[in-house]
């Protein structure tokens, strides 16, 4: 794979094999940012666990001490008082069945999180194919299908982030951006790390989090010491 000389440059600074503090993990991602935009910090947690089993399911929300750097835009499924309510608060979409036909056939995911009430799953079922790929599915896990569409449109708002297993037991999750600074990127990984770790099924044996990488959109990834994270 063909690496540029600012992620060449950047990789120097950190030990391929090492496992590093997460305060130090963090601190090197900062300081091995050399793009020209303000780049998102990930983390990537390898979880011992099956994720083709639903008692083994790792999915959840929490809202990040100093949020994501980034304004979710937030689309609401009501009716009614309802509707008038997720408006108020601020979502940027509200609407019910007249947006099926846009979704399905236009392609419209000018949007970053979807939010229903309970009576509207009915509607947003049917766009379970479309939405369920790109991770959008509304899920009382996540907070996402709820009557309070106050509460959920100001969290999403104010840095609210799901996290969920993907096929291969990974999550995928920002922390924030290079320009947060090592504190508050430790801070937001924390706070999600502990949310993870709550989550652990009972069903899961063995070693609980196998690896954890955090890393910026361009940069190289960087190891945690994963034995230091509480089990």
């Amino acid at each position: 794979m063909f690496r540029g000389k600012n992620y060449k440059e950047s990789a120097k600074l950190i030990e391929k094999s090492k496992l590093y503090d997460s305060d130090e993990a963090l601190d090197l991602v900062v300081k091995a940012s050399k793009a020209k935009f303000d780049e998102t910090v990930e983390v990537h947690v390898r979880l011992g666990v099956d994720s083709r089993h639903a008692d083994q399911q790792v999915r959840g929300a929490i809202v990040l001490p100093h949020g994501t750097g980034k304004v979710a835009r937030v689309l609401v499924f009501a009716k009614g008082e309802k509707a008038d309510e997720a408006q108020a608060a601020g979502a940027d979409f509200v609407g019910a069945e007249e947006l099926i036909p846009r979704i399905q056939n236009e392609n419209w995911f000018d949007y970053d999180v979807v939010v229903a009430t309970p009576d509207m799953m009915g509607v947003v079922g049917r766009l379970g194919k479309v939405l369920g790929p790109k991770g959008l599915m509304p899920s009382p896990k996540a907070g996402t299908v709820t009557m309070d569409v106050t509460k959920a449109v100001n969290e999403i708002k104010s840095g609210k982030v799901e996290y969920r297993l993907d096929k291969t037991n990974i999550i995928h999750c920002p922390v924030g951006k290079v320009s947060f600074g090592k504190e508050k990127l430790c801070e937001n990984f924390n706070a999600l790390l502990s949310a993870i770790i709550k989550a652990k099924p009972a069903a899961a044996k063995g070693q609980y989090i196998k690896s954890c990488v955090v890393a910026s959109t361009m940069g190289p990834g960087v190891k945690i010491n994963q034995t230091k994270l509480s089990d």
